[in-house]
């Protein structure tokens, strides 16, 4: 799992000013500040709008904070905790969403994809001779081979951050940032998160160690191997640690907040995939269906991988919530790659039978300025990538009453979802591919050049980063919208 945010800064504990807290609202026509204009899209929107519900698939949500509780989903068929599967959909009072992580307690660490795939080979050919045997069979140890060698690697690496000082994580952090979620931060709490970078390795190191299924098997309760299984887990959504999903949602209800009643109309539906280690295919596959048999109308979807071992499973899902009309965003990830080729792929991908979804937006993260328009962090690609948006220090919800800056595609995937919700809100006879079409065709254009991702001392036109060729315009969008 990539949860894909890097914290950046940690000014002090006094709030900031709003244009500091607010400045992926700002019009890029009017300041030098390259926002989505949000704050300009608020006073030409029609005077009625519907309901709609959100689903954040995420690693947890703190559904009792309060700048999100007004706009968390409680399913109208549930009866909170009396035990009793109120509307028979084989989850036990689902009140606000589900926990696919849960069971007998909470899966906190999983073993990352590749790890997964090793441990499955290592299974047929650790004590493999191939004498005689055929070429299937020799390509086959081949590859088990070479997954070896991989997952040597990357123990290798974990376990020099995991033992490692400030100045060899600064000297790997690149590297590492490919492999796992990096913290990176400047001032007083620098020590602390490289503290806990530091944990976070030793725990993925023994967790890669461990036979993974057995380890899930014993917590959740489910079968590992069965990809189709779909009633198990728990309704613990906010899970041990809520830190990403919480700010995620509160993107989302940021941007709905700019508008009357926005407690009533929107409402987030939450589900917990993402553990520490790289989520499971079954378990994001199960929680798109969910949100769509529950009515979400948007899903938001701020984590990824670089392996799918089970893509299928998941296309299948995305494909269900095209036939229910339902629009899934994805953030395209941190590992500032050329996500085009099939080598260097983020999953979960909106490529389903050899075409791009059409209920799919995949988002790359923009800074403030044009210099730096691209965030270092970004992956991208002309044909991987849909569009951006801001995700640099952006302003939102922490658990437990606070409030924080994170920066990351992770930031810019809900900015856009928060103004996917407004259109289905407003403009509730748009299609979800109508509402990616409007997005699409209305972004702020830049034929600019600006720092490539993980290369500061390289050029690139940012048009050429994304299909579209641009930062999503929430003004532009609904004026198209008006329209229609």
């Amino acid at each position: 799992m990539r949860v894909f945010f890097s914290l950046l800064l940690f000014f002090s504990c006094i709030k900031p000013a709003f244009s500091q807290q607010k400045w992926h609202f700002s019009n890029p026509e009017k300041s030098k500040i390259k926002g989505a204009a949000i704050e300009d899209a608020y006073s030409i929107l029609p005077k009625t709008n519907k309901k709609v519900v959100v689903a954040v698939i995420d690693i947890g949500t703190d559904i009792n904070h309060e700048g999100l509780k007004i706009y968390i989903w409680n399913n109208p068929k549930e009866i909170p905790d009396n035990g009793v599967d109120d509307d028979d959909n084989g989850y036990v009072d689902d009140v606000h969403g589900w926990n696919f992580l849960g069971g007998k307690s909470e899966v906190s660490y999983e073993a990352e994809e590749e790890t997964r795939e090793y441990q499955q080979l290592k299974k047929q050919f650790a004590n493999a001779d191939t004498t005689g045997k055929d070429s299937t069979y020799i390509a086959a140890y081949k590859q088990y081979l070479k997954k070896k060698k991989a997952y040597d690697k990357n123990q290798m690496y974990r376990g020099f951050v995991a033992k490692g000082s400030v100045t060899m994580y600064r000297m790997y952090r690149g590297h590492m940032l490919v492999r796992f979620v990096g913290i990176l931060t400047t001032g007083k709490k620098l020590k602390k998160d490289l503290e806990l970078e530091v944990r976070g390795s030793e725990m993925q190191v023994e967790y890669n160690k461990m036979n993974s299924d057995s380890m899930r098997h014993a917590v959740v309760g489910d079968n590992p191997d069965n990809v189709y299984e779909k009633l198990y887990g728990n309704n613990n959504v906010v899970g041990p640690d809520p830190m990403h999903g919480t700010h995620v949602a509160g993107i989302i209800t940021g941007i709905a907040k700019g508008t009357a009643d926005s407690g009533k109309w929107l409402q987030m539906m939450i589900l917990r995939v993402v553990p520490n280690g790289d989520e499971r295919d079954k378990d994001i596959a199960n929680a798109i269906r969910y949100a769509v048999d529950n009515g979400a109308s948007v899903i938001n979807m701020s984590f990824g991988k670089s392996l799918s071992m089970h893509k299928s499973v998941v296309d299948d899902a995305v494909k269900y919530a095209h036939t229910k009309d339902v629009l899934l965003i994805h953030a395209a990830g941190n590992e500032a790659k050329y996500i085009d080729s099939l080598y260097t792929a983020n999953f979960p991908n909106p490529f389903v039978d050899s075409a791009y979804a059409s209920n799919w937006i995949e988002v790359g993260a923009s800074g403030k300025r044009m210099k730096k328009l691209a965030a270092s962090f970004s992956n991208y690609g002309a044909k991987s990538t849909d569009l951006f948006a801001p995700g640099v220090k952006i302003y939102s919800t922490m658990p437990d009453n606070e409030y924080d800056y994170e920066s990351g595609t992770s930031m810019a995937a809900p900015v856009v979802s928060g103004i996917a919700a407004l259109l289905r809100s407003y403009y509730p006879k748009l299609s979800a591919a109508q509402v990616k079409d409007v997005l699409m065709k209305t972004v702020t254009k830049y034929n600019h050049y600006t720092n490539m991702p993980g290369n500061s001392k390289m050029l690139m036109l940012f048009d050429m980063m994304s299909k579209s060729g641009g930062i999503v315009n929430a003004q532009q969008a609904v004026i198209l919208a008006n329209s229609y």
